[in-house]
């Protein structure tokens, strides 16, 4: 099956944004069916066109004046001129709404004669409410009745109807009214957000036969030269060949303190350049840089729905039938069984159809989410969807990696020791050979040490034997460089080593030679951040690593890890997951690239130091975009800080409307206090919503 995103623009109706959803969902060949109504996307997986073109008339059948094409048609070439429309359209509109607002005063005043007043009542009302009505029309022709648009057309004709024409004509006014305030707030809650990834570079300064060209980032290679001037984003990944200066990683990281960069430093996509001329040697095409992942995976956040989500969606369903229904029960049985006046009961039925629409639910909770990864993203945590930022919030267990993670990872050769005749440089050099072929820091760190060119020539064998080290043949001697482990599989004897850090161990034809020792730093900070997360509720810490008993035992007694497990295998480290993932929310903490499938498997799997790593972006259900393992704690609070206002925009839109039916049906409330409850409840959830934007900086 084929994924395709389609761009539903000019949908501005939550609740018809879920009745698309379901109704798409409901096809025999469409998967994975998520539609985002603050981004307004649709993701779909099917089988052939066929499906895409059924999918276009669901969407013209509920929603006739959205236009649907897919998101990378050429039509989307053409967004900021349909942007500048929509500003104009929206001046427009409040042109409109002013008229109808001054003819509707002005009947007020109107008293004699009442043809007059009549005609400015109705003019006010098609001004106000010509669109919703034409809506209401075309959808009941197409069959589509329960929206807001039905209810509001029966509730204002039937106030019409029974004489009552100041309150159908205002109820008409102020809903049009609050349905502008509402599409502004949530606009501006919108641009509030995507300014948070304002990242996506405009063009790059292609270099070509010493002619300087300004080309979309789309059109650069590979190995093309790049240059950027100061206050310009770098667009593409790469490695500075020529210049130096300070650039801006906050956008990627979050971090406010510029970085150096000069000559062989890598840079990444979305740094803003801050005073110097660098020259780039691009390493990515754009489709595959730091920035396009990363736009990607937020612009898509908001498509993970949460369980919260789905379950207001659920409700949303089911609710506005039911309280149709009820209303045509309200109107029609008093009068029926008790012969109470019709007229009133009715005009309770058209206060019980105001009331009814769920838009503020519909809106607000996925809006709540799409601003809860806007946060992160804002912190450098990007968080690929709304159900993972639900998890967060009740963490049981929180497993570690150790290298990279609660250590530095940068590695330091410290103490060399020989058996056997051997000398320390011969034991260095050993080493360094056998270490030629690999990029782990632990063998960065001997050739660093070594510092000495390496004969290739010298090498006739090498085989890395997975969890144990390396076996090669150098210069016609058989080499062994690894762990203890590595030593007793090829019956080596060893002796007792009292030393903290990691061991390497080298023997030379079968004969052990010595030892080099090797120390890692642990992070400045980390035995106050487990502190913390206890503080948070997380009842238990573990590290897992492939290093050294008496390595594991010495960093977990001074970080303050509950629990640790050492001398693991690669594969080992999924085997000893399984242990704490019974039913209860376990997290990962890794470096996203060796520990990707412990990070794949966990309810929450987080990538430490990930900027660049395409490992760690496609692993990980959050990335940490710098190795600052306190974003942890960040993420949780923002996580709860979410939820936490999402359930008060429940409580509120609920509890206010369920108040309004109630007075409603005992004839306690008007037209104008159910337009309250409808559209006046959905801007408070909406601005309630945007205090999760408010981030505290460290």
């Amino acid at each position: 099956m084929k994924k395709k995103e389609f761009v539903l623009e000019g949908l501005d109706c939550a609740s018809c944004a879920a009745k698309i959803e379901n109704t798409v969902k409901n096809l025999d060949n469409a998967d994975d069916v998520e539609l985002n109504f603050i981004t307004k996307t649709l993701s779909i997986k099917v089988n052939d066109e066929s499906e895409v073109e059924e999918i276009k008339k669901i969407v013209k059948k509920i929603e006739p004046d959205v236009e649907v094409y897919e998101k990378n048609d050429t039509k989307m070439k053409n967004r900021k001129k349909k942007e500048t429309e929509e500003e104009f359209d929206k001046k427009i509109e409040i042109i409109r709404l002013i008229s109808a607002f001054g003819i509707f005063i002005t009947a007020l005043f109107v008293r004699e004669p009442f043809w007059l007043q009549l005609t400015l009542y109705i003019v006010a009302y098609l001004i106000s409410g010509g669109k919703v009505l034409l809506r209401s029309f075309k959808n009941i022709v197409r069959g589509n009745v329960f929206d807001e648009n039905f209810l509001m057309s029966v509730a204002t004709i039937g106030a019409f109807s029974i004489g009552e024409f100041p309150e159908a004509v205002g109820v008409m006014v102020f809903f049009e009214i609050g349905e502008l305030l509402q599409d502004m707030a949530v606009d501006n809650s919108k641009k509030s957000i995507k300014a948070l990834l304002d990242i996506r570079p405009d063009y790059a300064n292609l270099l070509k036969e010493d002619k300087e060209m300004k080309v979309p980032p789309e059109q650069v290679k590979k190995g093309d030269i790049i240059i950027v001037k100061p206050g310009e984003r770098v667009p593409l990944d790469g490695v500075v060949i020529k210049g130096n200066s300070m650039v801006d990683t906050s956008a990627l990281t979050g971090e406010s303190v510029p970085r150096s960069v000069k000559e062989n430093d890598e840079v990444m996509s979305g740094f803003i350049n801050l005073n110097g001329l660098i020259t780039i040697k691009v390493e990515k095409e754009y489709s595959e840089s730091t920035i396009s992942k990363i736009l990607d995976m937020v612009e898509n956040a908001a498509a993970k729905k949460a369980k919260t989500e789905k379950l207001i969606t659920k409700f949303a369903k089911y609710y506005t039938p039911v309280v149709v229904f009820l209303a045509m029960a309200l109107a029609t049985l008093p009068p029926l069984i008790i012969g109470a006046p019709f007229n009133e009961w009715l005009y309770r039925a058209l206060i019980f159809l105001v009331i009814s629409c769920p838009c503020g639910l519909v809106l607000s909770i996925p809006l709540g989410y799409f601003a809860g990864v806007g946060a992160l993203s804002k912190q450098g945590v990007l968080v690929k969807g709304g159900n993972y930022l639900e998890r967060l919030k009740n963490l049981n267990t929180v497993i570690f990696d150790k290298t990279g993670t609660l250590t530095e990872g940068v590695f330091e050769v410290v103490e060399i020791k020989t058996f056997n005749g051997f000398k320390k440089n011969e034991i260095l050099k050993i080493a360094a050979y056998s270490e030629k072929h690999s990029n782990h820091p632990i063998a960065e760190s001997i050739k660093k040490k070594f510092g000495e060119e390496i004969d290739e020539n010298l090498i006739e064998d090498y085989e890395e034997i997975s969890g144990y080290g390396i076996r090669a043949i150098i210069d016609g001697k058989e080499i062994l460089v690894g762990n203890r482990k590595l030593m007793n599989k090829f019956k080596i004897r060893t002796p007792e080593i009292n030393f903290s850090g990691t061991i390497v161990f080298v023997a030379v034809d079968g004969k052990f030679a010595g030892y080099i020792g090797i120390s890692d730093k642990i992070k400045p900070g980390v035995k106050d951040i487990m502190n913390d997360l206890k503080n948070l509720g997380v009842r238990k810490t573990v590290m897992l690593t492939g290093d050294s008993e008496k390595v594991a035992q010495s960093v977990a007694k001074e970080v303050g890890i509950d629990e640790y497990y050492a001398e693991l295998l690669p594969g080992d480290k999924v085997n000893f997951f399984e242990k704490f993932d019974e039913g209860i929310s376990t997290a990962f903490v890794g470096d996203g690239i060796n520990d990707a499938p412990v990070i794949t498997r966990a309810d929450v799997g987080i990538a430490m130091g990930g900027l660049g790593s395409d490992a760690a972006i496609e692993a990980a259900d959050v990335v940490i975009m710098d190795d600052d393992l306190s974003k942890l704690l960040d993420s949780i609070k923002i996580s709860r800080k979410t939820l936490k206002i999402t359930w008060q925009n429940i409580t509120i839109v609920l509890g206010i409307k369920i108040l309004f039916l109630i007075l409603g049906a005992l004839g306690k409330t008007d037209m104008w206090g159910a337009v309250f409850a409808d559209v006046g409840v959905t801007i408070i959830a909406v601005f309630n919503t945007l205090r999760i934007l408010k981030v505290k900086k460290k």
